[in-house]
């Protein structure tokens, strides 16, 4: 059995299926990014990873289901939330 790439450790369940039309709202990184990676940690769907250059987060917005946990849980306020444009 062939294995799969998984970019941004993406979950297994939905590894090749881009769910980001799924959501309402968007989670928007701001210049408040600190790096902490506390979104990191805690994205259910593995989709914000940290830029090695600018130290900060990104979200790649092909998987993204906008279930904006990570801006629940920015101890920072540094990611607000965007209704998402259909």
């Amino acid at each position: 059995m062939p294995k799969e790439k998984i970019e941004y450790g993406i979950s297994k369940n939905t590894a090749g299926k881009k769910t980001g039309s799924w959501r309402s709202f968007r989670p928007v990184i701001t210049e408040k990014c600190t790096g902490c990676s506390v979104c990191v940690a805690i994205c259910p769907e593995g989709v914000i990873k940290l830029n090695p250059k600018t130290k900060k987060a990104e979200v790649d917005y092909n998987y993204c289901k906008g279930c904006l946990i990570c801006l629940n849980e920015c101890p920072f306020k540094a990611i607000k939330k965007e209704e998402e444009k259909k």
